[in-house]
């Protein structure tokens, strides 16, 4: 009996001995990393190659690739369920492979899963994979974790899963009124697609920011773009935040936007604007038009208007701002409804037969469809003396069997029918004239009879008979002298040109006076 009782101690001995030796050499710290002091094996089922594996330093906005194995340690196969990833706030993770899933994993056999892990803030960072499974134990899980690391201005940014081109959008400083436009590209930096939800600006109502995008859903590394306009309402500086809502961890993304609007002084606008793409541009061969000082008899100048755009422009109207001073243009030359090509001119004429004694202050005013609208040229001069308005050549009608003419012009048109075909003076060619009048316009009376008169105009003076024919500014008249001045006519036209009787009433005078002085 002694001889036994000495056995069960030795046995007793050596279990506790047995026992004292394993949890030796198994020690646990409430201080160490909780997944290295998981035991592995037990008879579980699907156990982690490794109890903590080292996923290494990730720079921030980085994204690193870390492989995750199990192994399968019953003596069946096991089928793996649904992984579940919980992650530091210094990182975002995902599933991006998972080859435990391709099937049941047979005794002793490795399968593994590959984890997307993205730095968004530097520090330590840890990712807890929990994987259940149809083993005994029904769950698995694993450690990974690392160090996320910025160096300069990035040791203090957020990244998002969405990244942004540009970081921050200033629009600088802006003086002239007009829109500013900048694009942003939105990638999506993770390895899974991504829902947009909603973009917006968030601003002021006077802050002038507009926003025009298409973005809806990102895949793995797919970009797309926003465009940013700025239109300033106030002076001085704008703020806003380019806000994007996604489906990723992070849950959104943002890019701040400024600019500042200094408008200079306005100063005067310049007679001929800038070019403008796309449209007209309409200028003058002189800036100014100007008859010069001492002007007493009519006057004449013209003025080129040529597109110097690079697209066709259309005259709409060309009207004199003043009405009462003997300024007029003459037909033939630029005209309302006109087109005029790129580079292609037409030449305005004015003509000036001043009704006082002064300074002459109008302008032309030339209506478009090119940049700006409007061409204003200022027309000046200086009149000695006043021009009769009376001496001007007046059409009186086409066609010479109008009702109400005088003897006098019937017998001229009857004499004008009879002339011979082959006269040199009915074989001049006319057809390119289309205003009559403005062949006699600078002529006048200054000599009146009933059989001849004197006429003086730019070719110097000539004498014109009753009832003959003559060409002036290379014209052929038939004249016909009548009471009131001469009518000059031309195939189907009837042209006259009235005597001013306050010139024989001077002429009266000053004689009377001579003779009354006995002079």
């Amino acid at each position: 009996m002694g001889m036994g009782c000495v056995a069960s101690l030795l046995m007793l001995g050596s279990v506790g001995g047995a026992l004292a030796g394993e949890v030796a050499a198994q020690p646990y710290s409430s201080f160490g990393d909780p997944g290295a002091n998981r035991v592995s094996g037990g008879g579980g089922g699907l156990v982690p190659a490794e109890a903590s594996v080292d996923g290494g330093i990730i720079p921030v906005g980085a994204t690193a690739q870390v492989v995750v194995r199990f192994r399968n340690e019953s003596g069946l196969p096991l089928q793996t369920g649904l992984i579940r990833l919980y992650p530091s706030s210094t990182v975002s993770a995902n599933v991006s492979l998972n080859q435990c899933q391709d099937g049941p994993l047979p005794p002793e056999a490795e399968c593994a899963i590959a984890l997307s892990v993205k730095g968004l803030q530097p520090g330590a960072w840890r990712v807890e994979a929990l994987m259940s499974h149809s083993g005994r134990s029904r769950l698995v899980t694993s450690a990974v974790s690392g160090q996320v690391e910025a160096t300069g201005d990035l040791a203090s940014t957020l990244s998002s899963d969405i990244e942004t081109i540009p970081a921050e959008l200033d629009f600088g400083t802006l003086s002239d009124s007009q829109t500013l436009v900048e694009p942003i590209i939105l990638r999506n930096t993770t390895s899974v697609p991504l829902e947009l939800s909603d973009i917006y600006i968030d601003a002021g109502e006077q802050s002038g920011y507009e926003l025009k995008t298409e973005c809806k859903k990102l895949e793995a590394g797919q970009a797309c773009i926003a465009i940013v306009s700025w239109s300033p309402k106030l002076k001085g500086r704008s703020s806003g935040v380019l806000v994007v809502k996604h489906s990723g961890p992070a849950g959104l993304s943002s890019v701040p936007l400024e600019g500042e609007y200094d408008p200079g002084i306005v100063s005067e606008a310049e007679i001929f604007p800038s070019a403008i793409p796309g449209k007209g541009l309409l200028v003058s061969s002189q800036q100014e038009i100007n008859f010069g000082e001492d002007i007493n008899t009519a006057s004449t100048m013209t003025v080129s208007l040529v597109n110097a755009g690079d697209s066709p422009l259309k005259l709409k109207n060309i009207q004199i701002s003043g009405t009462d001073n003997g300024l007029d243009f003459k037909d033939g030359g630029c005209a309302a409804d006109m087109i005029l090509q790129p580079v292609e001119a037409c030449p305005l004429t004015l003509t000036w037969s001043p009704t006082r004694i002064g300074n002459l202050f109008d302008d032309v005013q030339i209506l478009h469809d090119g940049a700006r609208g409007v061409l204003v040229l200022p027309v000046r001069g200086v009149a000695a003396a006043a021009v009769s308005q009376d001496q001007k050549a007046i059409v009186v009608g086409s066609g010479y069997g109008e009702t109400g003419t005088s003897s006098e012009t019937r017998q001229g048109q009857a004499a004008t029918t009879i002339v011979s075909p082959g006269s040199k003076v009915l074989s001049v060619d006319t057809s390119g004239i289309t205003n009559l009048s403005s062949v006699l316009g600078g002529y006048k009376i200054t000599s009146f009879s009933p059989s001849r008169a004197i006429i003086n105009g730019p070719g110097g003076s000539r004498i014109v008979f009753n009832g003959e024919d003559t060409v002036v500014g290379g014209v052929p008249w038939y004249v016909v002298i009548q009471k009131n001045g001469i009518e000059f006519l031309h195939q189907d036209q009837r042209v006259l040109l009235l005597f001013d009787r306050s010139l024989s009433a001077i002429s009266t005078t000053s004689t009377t006076a001579v003779a009354s002085t006995g002079e």
